[in-house]
């Protein structure tokens, strides 16, 4: 097994629980803007329906095609129109309280806390690759009580690239100092963390707690961040 001196970490969706937390931010949004008057009358239902827009306007975000700005609120936008809620301004003021408020929940993934000790302890370099916004993520761990593991973030933002674009990956390595052979990514996104460190030459950790089923071939596949254990 290869000597891993530099862990490169995901973090939404991998340390930080994504689905947990915007749930908690959205639950606010739902009550306070009273949606149930405005006919949207299940939460779960305003919940999965955001989530679903959300995955697809990130997904178009990272192809280059839309903006960032567009990514904030068009999201929300697309999901008021699904209840037939036409109200452009309303859209504007959910998805500016949503990005003030998501990064001040602090749920982690289980197990989150217990690796990121594990790994310190056993004298790793801990890094961060994350396609999230700059001021956001950082917000995210400080909130956490993550933020004093790593060494280095890199933020889409910061390196100018997106996963899984090799770029982005050659400039996390060489902001740690660190060789592709000694560096090992850990992320949950088959395509923007896997496939993108595979591209770069990088060993990954798929970190799949559903379990769900595809035909890649990652270096190493764990259902729980417990399992890291098993392979450091």
């Amino acid at each position: 097994m290869p000597q891993y001196k530099h862990l490169f970490f995901d973090l939404d969706h991998t340390l930080w629980d994504f689905e947990r937390n915007s749930g908690a931010t959205l639950a606010q949004l739902y009550t306070e803007f009273k949606l149930e008057q405005r006919g949207i009358t299940a939460f779960e239902d305003f919940r999965v329906t955001y989530e679903r827009h959300n995955e697809k306007f990130w997904e178009r975000f990272r192809k280059g095609h839309i903006h960032r700005d567009e990514l904030r609120w068009k999201r929300m936008w697309h999901t008021l129109l699904d209840f037939k809620i036409a109200d452009n301004n309303l859209a504007h003021r959910l998805s500016a309280v949503y990005l003030e408020r998501l990064p001040s929940q602090g749920k982690l993934m289980p197990f989150a806390l217990e690796i990121l000790d594990y790994c310190v302890a056993g004298n790793y370099q801990l890094h961060m690759i994350t396609n999230g916004f700059e001021v956001t993520q950082w917000e995210k761990m400080r909130t956490s009580g993550i933020d004093h593991y790593f060494n280095k973030v890199i933020t889409s933002e910061s390196s100018n690239s997106m996963k899984p674009m090799p770029t982005i990956f050659a400039y996390a390595v060489e902001a740690a100092g660190a060789s592709v052979a000694e560096s090992l990514m850990i992320g949950d996104a088959l395509e923007a963390d896997i496939l993108g460190a595979q591209g770069y030459g990088m060993d990954q950790v798929y970190y799949n707690p559903g379990k769900h089923a595809h035909e890649e071939k990652p270096t190493y596949e764990i259902d729980c961040l417990s399992r890291l254990k098993d392979i450091l």
